[in-house]
């Protein structure tokens, strides 16, 4: 697997390497609430900039590949989303840390940028397995992952301390290679008609 800074290019969405001149436009488009269910909220410029330092200090680390998610049709910052928990031995790779502007959620752009990650995942870094995992109270997120064709795997109870002391069960999901060629061919089927998953 070798992981290195690449852009992703759709009909809606481009996916390019997160860097510190992000920071401005996240900012402008940041909402309190996005980001509630993180261990970590962010919900003001520092917090996102600490968001941001620790994610590109993780790609440093080989560990993490942050992207700014960007809407191709007003060329706008809409959000950020990321691959993490990177294991080269084991093949295996988490897609998360994702969050999407709410004038762009329910549109395309995560659909499609759920598909170019998961497409290079498998058929470029050579992955065996893609990982999701989500708190269990954000049923929102459960429901699209699931519209998504992962398949949920478990709850890992008492997974982490949250930022305001609250602990979290998580919510395992993942996707395997063998079931990759089905998993592209809904999503693909998904965009053409229009329909969105918003995980």
């Amino acid at each position: 697997m070798r992981i290195e800074p690449v852009t992703f290019e759709g009909r809606h969405v481009r996916l390019e390497p997160l860097s510190r001149g992000h920071l401005g436009p996240l900012g402008a488009v940041l909402d309190p609430t996005l980001l509630q269910w993180f261990t970590h909220p962010v919900t003001n410029a520092a917090e996102l900039a600490t968001f941001v330092e620790d994610a590109l200090h993780l790609q440093d680390a080989g560990t993490a590949l942050p992207f700014a998610t960007i809407a191709r049709e007003s060329g706008r910052v809409v959000g950020s989303t990321r691959f993490g928990n990177i294991d080269r031995a084991n093949r295996r790779l988490e897609i998360g840390w994702t969050w999407i502007a709410r004038p762009w959620q329910r549109s395309a752009i995560n659909t499609e940028a759920k598909l170019l990650m998961l497409a290079h995942a498998f058929e470029t870094l050579g992955a065996i397995r893609v990982e999701f995992k989500t708190d269990s109270l954000n049923t929102q997120s459960r429901a699209a992952l699931a519209r998504l064709g992962a398949v949920e795997e478990g709850i890992h109870r008492n997974h982490m301390v949250t930022a305001s002391g609250r602990i979290r069960h998580s919510v395992w999901f993942s996707i395997i290679d063998s079931e990759w060629l089905g998993v592209k061919q809904r999503l693909e089927a998904r965009l053409a008609r229009g329909l969105v998953t918003t995980a």
